[in-house]
């Protein structure tokens, strides 16, 4: 059975061009870009995105980082999604990640590439804004 789950690209790996190749990847691994859009968050919005953590002596550097410039979200979907995402992406410290993963090869600091399959954190996001398709006219639908 497919499932989705949902992927940031972070600041610092948009910033040094490594967009493209990222999503080749994960397109290589097998799985289906349901969703993507490029943001640039706000404090607050990174804030409000990562408010599980505000008890945590990071957060303020990760709202900080997280709202420096734009992060790419996606919604991914594969049999296994989330273990296979988690796989793909690797360790959270990309010197102690596995040689082919996304981080081993991308990441240039702790959790350069992130991985939620929390169903609260992807409604936090609105998933569904998403995955909304533009019409000719110019409106959208769901």
């Amino acid at each position: 059975m497919t499932n989705l789950t949902f992927g940031i690209i972070k600041p610092d790996a948009v910033r040094a061009g490594h967009t493209g190749s990222i999503i080749q990847r994960i397109l290589n691994d097998g799985f289906k870009i349901r969703a993507l859009k490029l943001i640039h968050m706000t404090r607050k919005q990174a804030e409000g995105f990562y408010d599980v953590h505000r008890e945590r002596p990071f957060f303020s550097g990760l709202t900080e980082f997280m709202s420096s410039g734009p992060c790419v979200v996606m919604a991914l979907e594969k049999e296994s999604a989330v273990k296979s995402w988690r796989d793909l992406m690797g360790a959270t410290d990309p010197a102690k990640a596995d040689a082919g993963t996304l981080r081993k090869e991308f990441g240039g600091s702790v959790g350069e590439i992130r991985q939620s399959s929390l169903v609260g954190i992807a409604q936090r996001v609105a998933i569904s804004d998403l995955t909304r398709r533009a019409r000719p006219n110019g409106r959208t639908e769901r």
